[in-house]
């Protein structure tokens, strides 16, 4: 038995998320659907991210278990072959059979893309997230140096997250603006439940002018999902990657 790492691309638009679920077609059961078709055999992928349903990815980390003799660095040209055009293995590889891609070290990057627009773009409708009114940029990054470093975030956590604690570490965090385009790279050792979400939708309102940017700090210190601001839609949301450590 080997167990194969693969580096997973995906629009996320016509999927229920990553994980399997009855009522919807996933990321995870398109992946274990063509494992079976190439390999006859009943395979369960292991992903590092559970991403939500409609958030996008350039790099998922995944791994399974296999007795197949194909060569590790073929599995991506093969299951390809089997996937649809939404979902590519950009990556194959062998790797121990301890490894693990939730419980090895690792930090996430994630990006939200954001267009201050008032019209809705269509080629960019499933990838952005449109806002009419005028953002503050500037004002923006400021609310934004207060998310930077250790903190409990249960006040940008949903209330649906099971999870022992909700102390994460954000080691950056940046807001780049081209034109009308928005792009926030958040970087850290672990995420809650919508969390990224709900950093974008409170920065947003910061924007707005709704907040003033230390407010941001007072939303930290209630520790109350209340005090923060709605989740940013999904379809801006790109999981860029997970890097790991070399210690498990």
């Amino acid at each position: 038995m080997r167990r194969i790492k693969i580096i997973v691309s995906y629009d996320g638009t016509n999927y229920c998320g990553w994980q399997i679920q009855p009522n919807g077609i996933t990321i995870e059961a398109m992946l274990n659907k063509a494992l079976h078709k190439l390999t006859k055999e009943n395979i369960l992928v292991i992903g590092a991210s559970r991403t939500d349903s409609g958030v996008h990815a350039y790099g998922n980390v995944a791994v399974f278990d296999t007795d197949s003799t194909i060569p590790a660095e073929k599995f991506a040209v093969a299951l390809n072959q089997k996937l649809p055009e939404d979902i590519v293995v950009v990556e194959s590889q062998e790797v121990q059979a301890c490894w693990h891609p939730r419980y090895q070290n690792s930090h996430k990057t994630y990006e939200y893309h954001i267009v201050n627009e008032r019209t809705v773009l269509p080629t960019k409708r499933l990838t952005n997230y449109f806002v009419s009114f005028p953002l503050d940029v500037e004002k923006m990054r400021e609310g934004a140096k207060y998310l930077v470093g250790e903190h409990d975030f249960v006040s940008f956590c949903s209330v649906k997250a099971e999870v022992e604690s909700t102390v994460r570490t954000i080691t950056d965090l940046e807001i780049e603006q081209s034109g009308n385009e928005i792009k926030l790279r958040i970087r850290g050792n672990g995420f809650l439940y919508n969390m990224v979400r709900i950093i974008v939708g409170t920065l947003v309102r910061v924007g707005r002018g709704f907040y003033g940017p230390e407010e941001v700090k007072k939303m930290l210190e209630a520790k109350e999902r209340t005090n923060a601001a709605v989740t940013a839609p999904a379809k801006g949301l790109v999981l860029v990657g997970v890097e790991y450590s070399e210690t498990l």
